[in-house]
This record gives structure tokens, C-alpha cells and sequence, in this order.
């Protein structure tokens, strides 16, 4: 992902304020956002867990000249992660000179740029210097792409059709925060969910996907502010909308934003995404306390001193988000620190020191593990219970934003141009 990306809290006094439901009844049902064979259409990709399909073979070695397919320098800084749909590649990138925010389409095949669509110009806000205007991975649904994105005192939401053209475009809140803005957007049935979590304000907020209207709105914790995407998932039974952020990790109905459980901690600041299994969430983070909690998600309520399953020591990653596979959950810290713990109970099965700092997150595919460092140095690791560094390759600009594994190729933006890698025929 992205270098931040915004989460909410909820104190235990919101816990029990309604959300403020505000769409008309019978409005249009949509059909739900699925993901097509073949695309990455939103955060953490098809199934929210950052596993690329079975039976790809992306390359293990690459550089500027090995195994690569395709190279296009993009306008502009973004740390956004590629949306990918069809045979379109869509990324978002910021001006500050210009004063702009626009989304790319660039051709899945070649790199060439289909077109270029302005959507927001006029004044920007102070962000983090190692943040960007365009830091939220777009959002499909197959039919529009959602771009949330921040002015100097709002936070707006657009919607573009797949040529680029305007649907809509909407201030969602007011909107300020230390860091600058960069949740990516979530799906539920008719609905795209943002979190607004900021100094002007806290909520978590659905909006309609084809008119851009507000369906309701969740009050989220006053005078904190959290980096981390939210994820629509099924687990423990039912659909639940899991936030990190603001002291707690929460559990909300996506149908209504009504609260279903919170849990202590990670930490104060996060921004990480959560990872999922049928029955529970692990959250990571964050700032200034570090750590990694498991958490059973079929309670109600404050499940802090009773669904709590356990939790790590304070070497837990802070911006990356973790990666769960065959029982075994990977983390890599922002300092490097790479870590294999047994998903059940916590136990750490090995670490391993890349000692180099990291942003993005990792992605599986098969039994490797392809994760990229700020440096621009991308690590093939076997999955399994030994560390296994299957191969290191270099690249020579940094890497903030997480790559996209799609049809044995890899997605990846730098600070600078975007790469696609494979295996040449």
C-alpha cells in the first residue's frame, strides 16, 4: 500500500451514539463489486489479503534491463498502488507546483497512456514529506473508479467511468490532519466507504456508488487522527467493516455503520491494514506504542478482556500491513525487522533483519513472498517456517506504494516510473 492510509477510533462514550443514517428509502440497490479473473480492482486486491492467483510464475530475478517488460516514467509524486482492471492500468498522481490531482490510465499491455483526467486543482494541503497527493489506491467496481482524495480543508470523493469521464464528484467532510490523507476505499453492496479522520472532524462515512449521496455516517473517535484503510470482510459469521486506528481496533456493520465491537489497542496512530482468517483480525501498529494483536471478531461490545487471543511484543510493524498464509502470519516492521509468527497462538517461528526501512507491503504469490523496500530493493522469500531468501534485486528509484502480482507480471510503482516485470517470452 501507500504510505498512510486513514482509520478511525471510537471512544467508549461514541460506542453507543447511533450513526446518523441519512439516505432517503428506496434508493437504487447496486449489484455488488466483483472482481473479474484477472483483475486487481481495489486495496489488498481481489479476496483483501494481497494473494495473487494461483498458479502464476512471476519472475524471481529482475532489474533495469532483465525480465522487463515495460517501463513509463509518470507525472508528478503518488505512492498509490495500481488498480487494475481489464486491460486498463489506473493510478493516481499529484502536482504540487501545478496544483493538481489527476488519475492515469495507462494500456495494461504496453505502458502507453490512454488518458489523463484532471479532477481536482486548486490549493494543497501540508502533508508528511514522505506522503503524497495521490497515496489512496483507486477503487473499481467495474463500472467506476473511486478516487478519494484532499484539498486544503476537505476531503472529497470522485467517480470516474472507465474512459475517464466525471460521474460525480463530492466533498465527503471537512478534513485536515499532521500526515495528509491516503485511506483507500472499501465496497458493501450498493455502498463505497471512507473514513474522514482528522483534526476538522472523525467519521467513517458510506456513500452511494452511482450518485455519490451519503447513506450514513459513523462518529469515530474527536481529536485523534489514524492512517489506515478500512476492509469490508465476512468473518466470524457476518460482514463486518474493520478499522484500525485511535487507540482501538473496531468492528462496524457495513450495511448500517452501526459499532459491533471494539478492542484496546494497537496503538494511538496506525496504518496498517488489518489481515482476517474465518474467525479472527490481526491489527498492527502503529505510533508511539508498537504492537500486533489477535483479536476473535464474534464479540460485541468492548472485547478487550475477552476476545483478545494475543499479542506481540513491541517490534510490530507500524505502516506495512501483514500478510496471512497456511497458518502462518508475515510482518515486516518499518525498520526491517521481518517476522514469521504461527497465527493460532502467536509464537514467533523465525525473524530475519533486512535492515532497510520499508513502506510497502508485502504480496504473495504461490509460496513466495515479493516485498520491496524504500530503496527500491525487492526481496523473493519462500514461505514456510525457515527464512528462505529466495533472491534480492535492485531498482533505481525508491518504492513506497505495494506492487500488484497479476498474470505471472509485477505491478510496480516507484517514486519515479512505473515497472511492469515478467518472465519474456
Amino acid at each position: 500500500m501507500v504510505m498512510f492510509a486513514t482509520l478511525s477510533a471510537i471512544t467508549a462514550g461514541a460506542a453507543e451514539e447511533a450513526p446518523d443514517l441519512v439516505a432517503a428509502d428506496g434508493r437504487d440497490n447496486l449489484a455488488p463489486a466483483v472482481a473479474a479473473a484477472g483483475d486487481w480492482p481495489w486495496w489488498r486486491g481481489p479476496s483483501l489479503n494481497n494473494h495473487a492467483a494461483t498458479g502464476q510464475q512471476p519472475p524471481l530475478k529482475w532489474s533495469e534491463t532483465e525480465n522487463l517488460l515495460w517501463r513509463v516514467a509518470l507525472p508528478g509524486k503518488g505512492h498509490s498502488t495500481p488498480c487494475i482492471v481489464g486491460k486498463r492500468v489506473f493510478v493516481t498522481t499529484g502536482d504540487r507546483q501545478a496544483q493538481t490531482i489527476s488519475l492515469l490510465c495507462l494500456d495494461r499491455d504496453s505502458g502507453k497512456q490512454l488518458w489523463q483526467s484532471e479532477i481536482y486543482r486548486g490549493a494543497l494541503p501540508k502533508i508528511h514529506p514522505d506522503n503524497s497527493y495521490a497515496s489512496a489506491m483507486p477503487a473499481c467496481d467495474g463500472e467506476r473508479i473511486f478516487i478519494p482524495y484532499q484539498t486544503a480543508d476537505t476531503l472529497c470523493l470522485a467517480a470516474l467511468d472507465l474512459d475517464g469521464k466525471l460521474i460525480w464528484n463530492e466533498t465527503v467532510s471537512p478534513y485536515k490532519s499532521i500526515q495528509g490523507y491516503s485511506s483507500s476505499p472499501t465496497f458493501h453492496k450498493s455502498l463505497v466507504i471512507v473514513p474522514c479522520d482528522g483534526s476538522l472532524g472523525n467519521k467513517l462515512i458510506a456513500l452511494h456508488r452511482k450518485t455519490g449521496a451519503v447513506v450514513w455516517r459513523a462518529s469515530l473517535t474527536k481529536g485523534l487522527e489514524s492512517y489506515a484503510s478500512p476492509l469490508v470482510v465476512r468473518v466470524a459469521g457476518r460482514d463486518q467493516a474493520i478499522l484500525i486506528g485511535g487507540k482501538k481496533t473496531h468492528s462496524f456493520d457495513p450495511n448500517s455503520g452501526k459499532l459491533l465491537w471494539t478492542c484496546d489497542g494497537p496503538a494511538d496512530f496506525c496504518v496498517a491494514t488489518v489481515v482476517f482468517n474465518q474467525d479472527t483480525v490481526f491489527s498492527t501498529g502503529g505510533y508511539p506504542q508498537k504492537g500486533l494483536l489477535a483479536i476473535r471478531a464474534d464479540g460485541n461490545g468492548d472485547v478487550t478482556q475477552t476476545h483478545l487471543r494475543w499479542q506481540s511484543d513491541a517490534k510490530a510493524g507500524y505502516v506495512p500491513s501483514p500478510l496471512l498464509h497456511d497458518g502462518l502470519l508475515y510482518a515486516v516492521s518499518d525498520t526491517g525487522l521481518l517476522r514469521c509468527y504461527e497465527a493460532d497462538g502467536g509464537k514467533i517461528v523465525w525473524e530475519h533483519a533486512l535492515k532497510a526501512p520499508f513502506y510497502s507491503s508485502p504480496v504473495l504469490a504461490g509460496d513466495r513472498i515479493y516485498l520491496f523496500d524504500r530503496e527500491a530493493k525487492g526481496y523473493v522469500i519462500k514461505t514456510g517456517r525457515q527464512f528462505d531468501l529466495l533472491a534480492t534485486n535492485e531498482l533505481p528509484d525508491g518504492v513506497f506504494a505495494t506492487p500488484v502480482i497479476l498474470g505471472g507480471r509485477i505491478y510496480l510503482r516507484t517514486l519515479r516510473d512505473f515497472y511492469c516485470l515478467g518472465m519474456k517470452p
